[in-house]
């Protein structure tokens, strides 16, 4: 039988909108509690909340800990850290975990406790013209510390936080500190019992790990963390610092032992036998050192396997860890150029053995159980799955039941891995996904319509796996290009600084760099080329309708909860964790006031010609809605049809199923009506 012919778009597709809704978000957070695996996972179709889920044995099934409406998630830093840690008891695990409506601090037994006890004060809400979002914020990172007898601390042991506490309205008005919280729940109604472990230090604080990294009865005598302050990002420039704990959980004096302004330090993490281990870009990738212990001052850290590769990544999150330490010395360690692999390396040797098997991208969650590894991975042709590497072995499998393909895999893209030449010369990273359908083609000499795709951050990357959004176009027709502009991480610490000072010149070029060579090598139609991103992509996005280096390359674009007006977003119209990013993405506003307007979509708005969509939450705390709304007003003043949508009680990245079906939907309305082909299987879009 024939293949049909059938135009580029009009592909019909069994990978709707609810389909890809239902496999939105991927797990993290993963760790170890004793010989238990736990991660967080997404449901959209609970209204977005995250999660917690338990593995008790091998080859078993994942069980969900807590139901509805419990949601494991905190907004330390805003975008949020890990949101649980636990150990092991007798009776069972005992984890900590910050539940999202309010931001408290909650103890569970899962096998003995009727529900969770809370550990911190409920805050008060914002009363009426108050901001929200003002109560203190707390990510766990280590739990279950018991002192010296006699002892004024709770018996029952400790959970060490990072705090964000905040002292007055702005979003600026916030001090972090690193705390520990009783178990006894004593705290629930009396803060005071919060104990303060550092005192304002630096602005920024994250991943302290102890010495003691089972919790249970022993007693950490070493901590660890991460510093940093404004004006730098923790991508930029951190502090490895050092504090010895007396029996009494106190903490001695602070040693700087790693990190600078021009080096940042990514995790850190102790050994078995004392050894500090750290991931430093100190060489220009993020290589792994250790520091061995000494009775006064380190001595100069040694370099495990050295090589041109990151072993690490930008520390958007507390609680990402790409590498581990193994009880046998090995060191457990996700690495790459682009792509990141599990590894398995001999401190010794620097032998470095990568784990078998089909999946080629693993996440920044890693946990140990005795030899064997668990990790999140994924690959071109499988969404994320929790997955064991057994190191005595070299075996590697999916830990529980590996997810069902939920349709016919042959309608899944085949991406090919590019390389483009930009200006200069200089290297353009990008994943191509052509059309494909298994039983339709296109009429003979049409070319098919393409979409860039702009990833947030800007210091971020695109990660090469199944992704059901990208199925959703292509099975229907339309390519899609995702394109790691320069500032992308995952390439070394030159090509990630190539943003500095020129976010939206040098992501706007790459992203024109990849749309033009598909065009002119005659993969796209260069009149049906489209531009899509979130956050920073939106950014991106906006900028390429706006910059006239980019005039009349795109189509349309759909723009989702982005920045738009630099002037403003650098005076206060952001969150704290990266109000002062701009002083490297555009340049400090004190010495360059110009290019804070020139750059801004906001001020080319009228000029716009594409039609283009807003997608905007109404809670979005990092890039709030009045960005969107100043650039349509601007925007009507010009020749340009755009929709705004708008959701309710969405932050900033959409969780909840029936938002992402009308997201997704509504984009390919526009590409429908732009790139003139027939999708009556969506609701109109309606541009005016």
């Amino acid at each position: 039988m024939a293949t049909p012919q059938v135009p580029y778009g009009s592909w019909p597709s069994p990978v709707d909108a609810a389909l890809v809704a239902a496999h939105d978000g991927v797990p993290e957070y993963l760790d170890s509690v004793g010989d238990e695996v736990w991660w967080t996972e997404p449901r959209p179709r609970e209204g977005g909340r995250r999660a917690l889920l338990r593995l008790r044995s091998r080859g078993g099934e994942p069980e969900t800990v807590l139901p509805e409406p419990w949601n494991a998630r905190n907004r330390v830093l805003e975008y949020g850290g890990k949101p649980w840690a636990g150990v092991p008891e007798a009776t069972g695990p005992l984890v900590v975990f910050t539940h999202d409506a309010d931001q408290r601090l909650y103890r569970l037994r899962p096998e003995t406790d009727a529900a969770p006890l809370p550990l911190t004060p409920l805050e008060p809400r914002p009363g009426a013209g108050e901001p929200a979002g003002r109560e203190d914020r707390l990510a766990p990172q280590q739990v279950r510390f018991r002192w010296a007898d006699p002892s004024p601390l709770p018996l029952l042991g400790e959970v060490w936080c990072v705090r964000e506490e905040y002292t007055g309205p702005a979003p600026t008005d916030v001090r972090r500190d690193l705390v520990a919280v009783p178990l006894d729940g004593s705290a629930a109604e009396d803060a005071d019992r919060v104990r303060l472990l550092t005192r304002h230090t630096h602005h920024f604080v994250t991943g302290p790990r102890t010495d003691a990294p089972d919790g249970g009865a022993g007693a950490p005598t070493r901590v660890a963390w991460l510093a940093w302050d404004h004006p730098s990002m923790p991508w930029d420039g951190t502090l490895l610092q050092v504090a010895d704990v007396d029996p009494f959980g106190r903490l001695g004096p602070v040693r700087t032992v790693a990190g600078g302004p021009e080096e940042a330090v990514a995790q850190a993490e102790w050994t078995a036998d004392g050894a500090l281990l750290y991931a430093t870009d100190a060489d220009g990738w993020w290589n792994l050192r250790r520091l061995d212990p000494t009775d006064g001052e380190p001595g100069p850290p040694v370099r495990l396997c050295p090589r041109e590769e990151e072993f690490a990544g930008a520390l958007w999150r507390i609680g990402h860890r790409w590498f581990a330490p193994l009880e046998s010395g090995l060191i457990a360690a996700v690495h790459g150029r682009g792509s990141q692999k599990l590894g398995v390396l001999d401190p010794d040797t620097g032998e470095l053995v990568d784990a078998a098997g089909p999946w080629t991208e693993w996440t920044a969650s890693l946990g140990v159980v005795g030899s064997r590894v668990v990790g999140i991975a994924a690959s071109p042709r499988s969404s994320p799955e929790v997955v064991e590497l057994d190191t005595r072995t070299g075996r590697t499998r999916p830990l529980a039941a590996p997810r069902a393909d939920p349709v016919d895999p042959a309608y899944y893209p085949e991406p090919l891995l590019r390389t483009f030449s930009g200006p200069g010369g200089r290297e353009v990273h990008a994943h191509i996904y052509p059309p494909h359908h298994p039983e339709c083609t296109a009429p003979e000499g049409e070319l098919p319509p393409y979409v860039i795709w702009a990833h947030g951050g800007p210091t971020g990357r695109l990660p090469l796996v199944l992704d059901l959004e990208i199925a959703y176009f292509t099975s229907r027709g339309i390519g899609v290009a995702e394109v790691n502009y320069g500032g992308s991480t995952g390439y070394g610490r030159e090509y990630r600084n190539r943003l500095r000072g020129q976010w939206g010149v040098v992501d706007v070029e790459d992203c024109a760099t990849v749309a033009r060579a598909l065009a002119e090598e005659g993969i796209a139609d260069g009149a049906r080329l489209a531009i899509r991103g979130g956050s920073a992509g939106g950014w991106t996005s906006a900028s390429s309708l706006t910059s006239p280096a980019t005039s009349g390359l795109y189509a349309c674009a759909a723009i989702s909860y982005p920045v738009l007006d630099l002037e403003q977003w650098s005076q206060g119209e952001t969150h704290d964790f990266e109000s002062q990013y701009l002083h490297s993405l555009i340049g400090p506003p004190e010495q360059v006031p110009g290019r804070y307007r020139e750059r801004s979509p906001l001020r080319r708005a009228q000029e716009v010609t594409a039609p283009f969509l807003l997608l905007q939450g109404t809670e979005d705390a990092i890039c709030p809605p009045a960005q969107c709304e100043r650039f349509l007003r601007e925007a009507a003043e010009g020749p340009s049809r755009s929709a705004y949508l708008t959701f309710e009680g969405e932050g900033h990245g959409f969780r909840r199923a029936e938002t992402i079906v009308k997201a997704v939907e509504a984009e390919l309305s526009l590409y429908a009506q732009t790139f003139a082909f027939s999708r009556p299987d969506v609701p109109a879009l309606e541009l005016t």
